[in-house]
């Protein structure tokens, strides 16, 4: 296999750069003086901030993209061995590396290497991790799956041992890490066009907790059904959190929210009351989620007056139930959720916050993950009290032609909810505006293009 030598930067081509997480990476390289370059289908904010820093981005996938002084070329998942810029490399014999196993070897230049992992919460733990050792001024290098405020992108370049970075399960990505610290937030049936069914979903969480050295230390949340299964027989330090299950190394008590929904807890250690924290952040789901960084944070010595400082200034990453504004009296909060875990502890936190009626539009993510979620999705959806479904967004699949959003909405009127199905984004943008009033809350919801939705109506 292919070693990148970070002593002598060479020329990396990154195959689908606007990416959020390759983009990171190309980054990351930049600042190490490698020479990028890079292509992408379509210009982003993403692309311009890389061009502005100098590299090259072109757009359109061409095999006139792939020269012979290139030394590496780097691709997603996703990017299809009949990618012409995957075949010209293939042909010129350049060497190439899933954009994972690049992110493995940058983690083997830090003492110190987090990796935060789970079916949700990922982006925001890692956020919230961040805050926190920002706080700390330990100022490490972060890749987070989102944009986070506090670092004005998805990447911060840092100066020290430590490395905190998201760790997805699909196609297996994050077993190509070397983490000396890995958290579980959750582990749950997802991504079921890559794996068979929950239990090998479980074999492959254990496989990553697996890839922790002796000296390290994994995080596991309590609450995952039988996660005794994931951390038996480690070699490394195993500490556990969670809501439900009180022998956990670190638990909470006294949880109460504001009128925003935004929540407070006395931390619990071991059985004894350690503190009190409030968080700039809503639903009892990052309640949870901090408590993993709160264990996270009793690794490294952090005091809790930095780290409730940290907690205070965080108040989610873009597209975690985002506000974006106000029109004709109701409020318009975007979300990233995309499975019915995920919409049920967002909607369950829109329940806290105040609103006259509940108005979800929801976008499906995959085909694949609508048929496999169909009843899963019309369940938690039905906690709104309205519901407006957009054409499924697509991704990386072909249509099957078996499945749409009529289907959705079919399930949600057997659940009696009232749901509205437009396959035109203007179609829904003027249906909003004839039929929400002054105190509804809007949530634009889904991994695809939604928020469009809501940007569109404030932009009016």
């Amino acid at each position: 296999m292919y070693k990148i030598d970070f002593k002598h930067p060479c020329r990396v081509h990154f195959i689908g750069i606007g990416g959020i997480s390759m983009s990171g990476f190309a980054e990351l390289l930049h600042s190490m003086n490698f020479k990028v370059t890079g292509s992408d289908w379509n210009k982003s904010k993403i692309t311009k901030h890389l061009e502005d820093l100098g590299i090259q981005v072109v757009y359109g996938q061409e095999e006139k993209n792939i020269t012979k002084n290139i030394d590496l070329v780097v691709y997603t998942a996703a990017v299809h061995p009949s990618n012409p810029e995957y075949k010209k490399a293939e042909e010129l014999g350049i060497p190439m590396m899933e954009r994972a196993v690049m992110v493995g070897q940058v983690m083997k230049n830090y003492s110190s290497a987090i990796a935060i992992s789970g079916t949700h919460g990922k982006t925001t733990t890692t956020s919230i991790a961040s805050h926190i050792f920002l706080e700390a001024g330990l100022d490490p290098t972060i890749s987070v799956g989102g944009i986070l405020e506090a670092i004005g992108g998805n990447i911060r370049i840092g100066h020290s041992e430590h490395f905190i970075t998201e760790a997805c399960e699909y196609t297996n990505s994050f077993l190509k890490f070397f983490p000396t610290v890995g958290i579980i937030l959750n582990i749950e049936e997802d991504h079921m066009d890559f794996f068979q069914d929950l239990e090998d979903i479980r074999h492959s969480f254990r496989r990553f907790a697996e890839l922790i050295p002796a000296h390290g230390t994994l995080i596991m949340n309590a609450d995952i059904d039988n996660y005794e299964s994931i951390t038996e027989g480690l070699s490394c330090r195993v500490l556990t959190y969670g809501l439900n299950h009180p022998n956990a190394d670190f638990t909470a008590s006294s949880i109460t929210f504001d009128e925003l929904g935004r929540g407070s807890f006395d931390v619990i250690v071991q059985g004894e009351k350690k503190g009190h924290f409030t968080l700039g952040v809503v639903g009892r789901h990052n309640v949870s989620n901090t408590l993993a960084c709160l264990a996270l944070a009793s690794i490294y010595g952090i005091q809790d007056t930095v780290i409730q400082k940290a907690l205070s200034a965080f108040h989610g990453t873009e597209r975690r139930f985002e506000y974006k504004g106000k029109r004709n009296g109701f409020t318009i909060i975007d979300d990233y959720a995309h499975h019915p875990t995920e919409i049920a502890a967002t909607l369950s936190s829109a329940e806290k916050y105040p609103h006259k009626t509940l108005w979800c539009v929801f976008q499906p993510h995959t085909y694949t993950r609508t048929r496999a979620f169909l009843k899963g999705f019309a369940k938690s959806l039905s906690m709104a009290d309205k519901v407006i479904l957009a054409d499924i967004y697509a991704a990386r699949e072909k249509d099957p032609g078996d499945i749409s959003s009529q289907n959705l909405a079919d399930e949600l009127k057997k659940l009696g909810r009232d749901v509205y199905y437009m396959s035109d984004f203007k179609e829904i943008e003027n249906f909003i505006l004839k039929n929400l009033v002054d105190g509804d809350l809007l949530i634009t919801m889904g991994a695809g293009n939604i928020v469009e939705i809501g940007e569109n109506l404030l932009s009016e």
